[in-house]
């Protein structure tokens, strides 16, 4: 689908149909693996008891359930220990008949992402969270990147928006999200620029992307002053609201009209996200088949 606009109308980039697509290809894929005696298998382990972590969770069960993935909770308490969830990690890369694992945020007190993470074996590390797998994707070599870093490129794919050559902002730095798109986005040719909250003048920076992708968790962070009229905007924010609705990082009402393309929020990044994890798991299972 090519992104059709004016100098009047912004484009809404919907994850929705491409979600769907990948969904589709997933269920296909997943059908065959369980046919042939591989049914796919993705673990989510979650020691948290946050609600909106809790509606992610069973977000990605249903979904996997749609697909024929089969999907185990891991419910390890909000208390658990770091020894603990490293053990948990450690059984399920060693079980066989498990594909996929994700290690749900936030976290216990006290424990750190990328330490539990490097307890995940990279071939099972669906969203790209073990240090490994992140060190791989910095070096050009195949691993999976993490989902959300991995949904930004394929909703600009779906999109037609070309990358070779064009100057790219990310705005966020996470090894979740900013440092792994911006990679992705190096791949592609794109010419990158990392923004964070030290950079100063984040406007300066942000007005000569042609790509913006804004992953940051703060709300109204990119008005019209940080946009170059014409440039598509991914926005990866998911931040509550008091009256329990989600918004992003940019101010949607502030850019229409300037941006070319806007992704919305919800509806935009968050659906191909759990679509590719799925098809993440799909892709592990089909490796341990050859």
């Amino acid at each position: 689908m090519t992104l059709v606009s004016d100098e009047t109308t912004t484009a809404v980039l919907s994850g929705a149909e491409l979600a769907k697509d990948i969904r589709a290809r997933v269920t296909a894929t997943a059908a065959e693996l369980t046919d042939a005696g591989t049914p796919p298998r993705l673990a989510v382990v979650v020691a948290t008891d946050d609600e909106s972590t809790a509606w992610y969770v069973r977000s990605i069960a249903k979904a996997a359930a749609k697909t024929g993935i089969r999907c185990d909770v891991v419910d390890l308490g909000a208390d658990a220990t770091p020894e603990r969830i490293r053990g948990e990690l450690t059984a399920l890369s060693e079980e066989p008949s498990v594909h996929g694992i994700v290690l749900q945020t936030p976290l216990p007190g006290g424990a750190c992402l990328e330490e539990l993470a490097a307890a995940i074996a990279p071939e099972k590390d669906v969203d790209g969270a073990n240090p490994v797998s992140l060190g791989r994707l910095s070096a050009g070599l195949p691993a999976f990147a993490p989902a959300t870093a991995a949904a930004v490129l394929e909703l600009l794919d779906h999109y037609e928006i070309p990358l070779s050559g064009r100057r790219a902002v990310v705005v966020g730095r996470s090894n979740v999200v900013g440092r792994p798109a911006a990679q992705l986005l190096l791949r592609r040719d794109a010419t990158v620029t990392v923004c964070h909250r030290y950079t100063r003048d984040l406007a300066a920076h942000s007005r000569q992307a042609e790509v913006l992708v804004v992953a940051v968790g703060r709300i109204g962070l990119i008005g019209a002053e940080h946009i170059s009229p014409g440039a598509v905007v991914i926005d990866v924010g998911t931040n509550p609201t008091e009256d329990g609705g989600l918004v992003g990082d940019v101010d949607e009402r502030a850019v229409t009209g300037l941006a070319a393309g806007l992704t919305p929020v919800p509806g935009g990044v968050g659906p191909v996200t759990t679509a590719l994890l799925l098809r993440h798991t799909v892709e592990s299972a089909w490796r341990s088949t050859a």
